[in-house]
Parts: C-alpha cells; sequence; structure tokens
C-alpha cells in the first residue's frame, strides 16, 4: 500500500522537452515509473529523447494515454496555468516542481482548484512524490527498482521498500525542505526502515497538499507504521498539524523543525519561510508540538533514532537487507 501513487500509476511530464524536464523523465523512467508522455504546445506530433509521445495538451494526453500523474517542469510565468489544464483534464495528482511561481498565480489556482475536488496538487517549489519500488538488481546510484513511482527530483535509490527494510519496518514521510526530505530518508534506510511514501509539499506560502492532508492519508495506510514530518519556521500549519496529531493519530509521529536561528523578517530559503509574528518562530512550533506529546528531532542528523526509538526498534537490525 502507498498514498497518492503507486507502481500502476501513468505519469505525464508538462515541459518534457526543456532541459529541466527531459532530464528528470529519464530520471523517473530508469526508477521505473510508468512515464506515458509529455506535453509542450506546439510540439504534438513528436517524440521525446526517450522516445516518448509529446502532445500539444494534457487533454489529449490523457486521452491517448490514461494518465493520472503529471510533474510539471514548465518556466513560472506559464506554470500556474499548466496546474489548471491538468486539472482541467482530470489529472488526479499534479506535483508542481517548478520554482517560483508568483504568489498572486498561485492565490489564484488554488482558488480555482475548488471546482476540480478529485485533483491534488504537490508543491509548487517540491521535490515531488515517491513510493519506493523494491531492489532488482545493482547498488547505488545505478540500481535497478520495480513496482515503484518517483515523480520529481528525488534521487530514487536512497529509498528502501519494506519488502528491502530489515526491521520489516515503513514510515511516511512529509516535509516542506527537499533536502532535508532526502536526510530522512537515508537515515531510515540506513538503520532498516523503508518508507511506505515520502512526499515534498515545498516551502512556497500558497501551496496544495499540506501536513494535515498526508497525516489523514499516512494515517489510514495500513503500510505506514509512523511518520517523520519536517517543518520550519513561517505559517501555522506545524503547529495545526500537532493539534491534528494529538486528536487524531494512531501512529508514531517524529517531527523536526528548521530555522532555530532564523532571525525574524528574514526569509530563509524557501519564500515561506520567513519570521512574521511569536508563533512563527522554530521554538514556538517545537514546544507546540512536545505539548502534544510528539518527539522532536533537536537536529536533523537525530531523525532517525527518534523514529527508531518511536517505533521501539532500538537494537534491531540495521540497513538493507
Amino acid at each position: 500500500m502507498s498514498i497518492l501513487v503507486d507502481g500502476n500509476t501513468k505519469v505525464l511530464c508538462q515541459g518534457i522537452t526543456g532541459s529541466a524536464g527531459a532530464f528528470h523523465t529519464k530520471g523517473c523512467l530508469d526508477y521505473g515509473t510508468k512515464m506515458v508522455g509529455g506535453v509542450t504546445p506546439g510540439k504534438g506530433g513528436q517524440k521525446d529523447a526517450n522516445g516518448l509521445p509529446i502532445f500539444d495538451t494534457v487533454a489529449d494526453a490523457v486521452k491517448a494515454t490514461g494518465a493520472r500523474a503529471t510533474m510539471i517542469f514548465v518556466p513560472p510565468p506559464f506554470a500556474a496555468d499548466s496546474i489548471l489544464e491538468a486539472a482541467a483534464a482530470g489529472i488526479e495528482v499534479v506535483c508542481a516542481i517548478t520554482e517560483g511561481i508568483p504568489v498572486q498565480d498561485m492565490v489564484r489556482t488554488r482558488a480555482a482548484l475548488r471546482d476540480f475536488p478529485k485533483t491534488t496538487l504537490i508543491g509548487p517549489n517540491c521535490p515531488g512524490v515517491i513510493t519506493p519500488g523494491w531492489r532488482v538488481s545493482g547498488e547505488g546510484p545505478t540500481a535497478k527498482f520495480a513496482g515503484g513511482c518517483k515523480i520529481g527530483i528525488m534521487p530514487g535509490y536512497i529509498h528502501t521498500h519494506r519488502k528491502d527494510a530489515s526491521t520489516g519496518k515503513a514510515v511516511g514521510i512529509i516535509s516542506r525542505s527537499g533536502t532535508l526530505t532526502y536526510e530522512a530518508v537515508w537515515q531510515t534506510s540506513q538503520r532498516g526502515i523503508g518508507q511506505s511514501t515520502c512526499v515534498g509539499i515545498g516551502g512556497d506560502p500558497v501551496r496544495g497538499f499540506g501536513f494535515i492532508d498526508a497525516l489523514q492519508l499516512f494515517n489510514n495506510d495500513p503500510d505506514t507504521d509512523g511518520v517523520i514530518m519536517i517543518g520550519e519556521i513561517g505559517g501555522n500549519d506545524e503547529t495545526l498539524a500537532g493539534d491534528w496529531i494529538k486528536a487524531n493519530m494512531r501512529k508514531p509521529v517524529v517531527a523536526f523543525i528548521a530555522g532555530r536561528t532564523a532571525p525574524p523578517g528574514k526569509r530563509m530559503g524557501h519564500a515561506g519561510a520567513i519570521i512574521g509574528g511569536a508563533d512563527d518562530t522554530a521554538q514556538a512550533k517545537i514546544e507546540s508540538l512536545r505539548r502534544n506529546g510528539i518527539a522532536v528531532a533537536d537536529s536533523p542528523a537525530d531523525l532517525g533514532s527518534s523514529m527508531m526509538k518511536a517505533l521501539s526498534l532500538t537494537g534491531q537490525p540495521v540497513g538493507a537487507r
């Protein structure tokens, strides 16, 4: 089991003929994702470097391929319209990888998505979503996997399927930070814990899928034994998620909040990572999460060991099988 995507998910790439779109389409194909085509207006009827068909519109691509997910590598001025085009074509999971989409465009887009309740937007400015496949051959970056689905820019080989996890456990990972997502994945994989699905929700102030959305799905997923939640300064999403966890979560959650040393009023990295008030600070969020009984790691280096403790796995075998 997994959330959002699995090994049967058919995926498109909007912006497939751009350098980033072409590069990451190949990466997803190499991982075993069912990439079925791409969209670049004016280039319909052609094929990309991987032999995938290119379509002029998402509607044409969906009709021809049956795709239900897409990743967007369209330049920022046009990316919001690409999100809405995908939703209008019936795409269920939209991963907007593009960074730098104007905030006003995203305000308009998120409001318009209310008319498309079957569409889930991941991002923008995010690494995407991955449900790990199991290893069939090789090691490291040259390893081959089956049964998984990688949509986005994450390095697939560091992820571990439950079948390959020495503890037999798998956790879900939700993060506003792409790099810290990979850190959590690496640490859990090295400790013999797999991942059911990892979702990079992005660091922009206006985005789609959020912490509570993911927590609800992980809470109901029988293949998820616990959850790692990685937040940042700015906004109150982590605080609201902590309240939801206390009231509803049936599985252990480990959290980390980045930005303890960030000065008020200065944006740190992500567009949404800016302290606007006392409740936006890392310390305020950490204290709120701990009041709700949630284990908060003091350092990203502690995420793996904290998850081991939360799952009562101290002393279990380390590493993948």
